[in-house]
């Protein structure tokens, strides 16, 4: 498949980072939608899903507000193994046990709408 991956309504994808963004754990829809098996996600670093037409500035501000100890939520579209995409919303949380999230993060996503896609579509064309 190397056109979009549309996520179903009940599509859940949570992962789990250290603190340097490696793949602690994938939950099964993850490890499904993005066309690796657990064993290929874990330790591998989290951009392993990163799509070129994601711009850098995106990723600078989850981790700006992730490393302060805040929860940081976006648009992001993702790469699959097979060369295709899919687009969550993601919320992305410092783990609350740990002060500022030394401890790793975690982030769950879901579907977005198609309307939702288009304004980050739109939003990432001005963004670097």
């Amino acid at each position: 498949m190397n056109g979009e991956y549309v996520l179903r309504d009940t599509d859940f994808l949570v992962s789990q980072t250290d603190e340097k963004g490696k793949i602690l754990f994938a939950n099964d829809d993850f490890c499904k939608i993005a066309g690796y098996t657990l064993d290929e996600l874990i330790g591998k670093p989290h951009s392993i899903v990163r799509h070129p037409d994601m711009p850098k500035a995106a990723f600078k501000d989850l981790w700006e507000t992730v490393q302060s100890g805040r929860i940081w939520t976006g648009y992001v579209k993702n790469a699959t193994k097979n060369g295709g995409y899919y687009w969550v919303y993601a919320t992305v949380y410092p783990n609350i046990a740990c002060d500022h999230g030394g401890c790793g993060y975690l982030s769950c996503r879901r579907k977005p709408s198609r309307d939702e896609i288009a304004a980050a579509e739109r939003l990432y064309k001005t963004m670097s």
